[in-house]
């Protein structure tokens, strides 16, 4: 099977490949259940890497159309009678409405359909019981795994709390802590973080930043007894607070049995591909809450 690659264009080869295939299962040229060209053939014939390959076949497991068996390759799942009906055309990302754009060459519509009946005949009807107020189990234990992997935070399904958005999280915490507290924030700091802590009665106190995060000074005169920081790219300064800066939030919070609220809501954008170590992970006193959007 030979595939010709076009190298002035956008599509990656992977996508070209994988467009390639996806519209000969549809239309019938490979039947279901009938054996996909080994990796290293198609390699071969295109003249790709076997990575490339890999890549197309595994957006067509993602899809549904195929599946691969250890040690034997890749085989068609797909029929038109029992998958979801698919065009041989493939779908494109709308370009009219620029406030509506769906990128389907990345995530095909029949991909999420093929995932969507899978949880359904997994879960049956217990998919229509309403979830615990902090979060279905089987979601809190995905978390914990995700958080043991990328952030070194070890955790139970019992520490996880899940809410809908940062905002809502916030008054969980203060609720948590105590309403009539006294809560540090970097200053400055996103504006609805101190909006809600001080909609649920807490004072707030703006403490004043340089460039490797709260100043020492500011952090010492503080009366407060929990600290709003957000160490890696604070929102609107975009300060990265220096490890040496941590360590201080860590110490000041130790001898002043004090908790801190770590809002990690940008590390998963780390430009360099690794995100700084938390408070939390870092902490030996489990006085830090981790507060993230993923």
């Amino acid at each position: 099977m030979h595939l010709r690659i076009k190298q002035n264009t956008n599509t990656p080869a992977y996508m070209q490949i994988y467009a390639a295939l996806r519209r000969k299962i549809v239309c019938g040229a490979f039947p279901h259940g009938s054996r996909l060209p080994s990796k290293r053939e198609l390699a071969h014939d295109c003249g790709v890497s076997i990575v490339t390959v890999e890549h197309a076949y595994q957006v067509l497991c993602d899809e549904g159309l195929c599946e691969t068996r250890p040690r034997s390759g890749f085989y068609v799942r797909y029929t038109p009678e029992s998958s979801f009906p698919l065009s041989e055309q493939i779908p494109e990302a709308a370009t009219t409405d620029t406030t509506n754009t769906y990128h389907l060459d990345a995530l095909p519509f029949s991909a999420v359909a093929s995932h969507l009946r899978k949880v359904l005949l997994d879960q049956g009807e217990q998919i229509l019981q309403k979830s615990p107020n902090n979060g279905c189990i089987e979601l809190r234990k995905a978390i914990c795994r995700y958080l043991a992997r990328s952030r070194s935070i070890e955790v139970t399904p019992e520490q996880i709390v899940i809410g809908s958005g940062a905002e809502y999280l916030y008054g969980i915490c203060i609720q948590m802590l105590g309403r009539d507290k006294i809560i540090a924030l970097e200053n400055p700091s996103y504006p609805k973080i101190q909006a809600v802590y001080e909609a649920n009665g807490a004072i707030c106190d703006p403490l004043k930043m340089d460039s490797e995060g709260i100043r020492p000074d500011a952090l010492e005169r503080t009366q407060a007894h929990i600290l709003h920081v957000t160490p890696f790219n604070s929102f609107p300064s975009h300060i990265t607070a220096s490890g040496e800066r941590r360590r201080l939030y860590l110490n000041w919070a130790k001898e002043r049995d004090a908790v801190i609220i770590e809002d990690d809501y940008d590390s998963e954008f780390s430009l360099t591909g690794t995100a700084p170590e938390t408070l939390f992970a870092r902490s030996i006193e489990e006085n830090v809450v981790y507060l993230t959007d993923t």
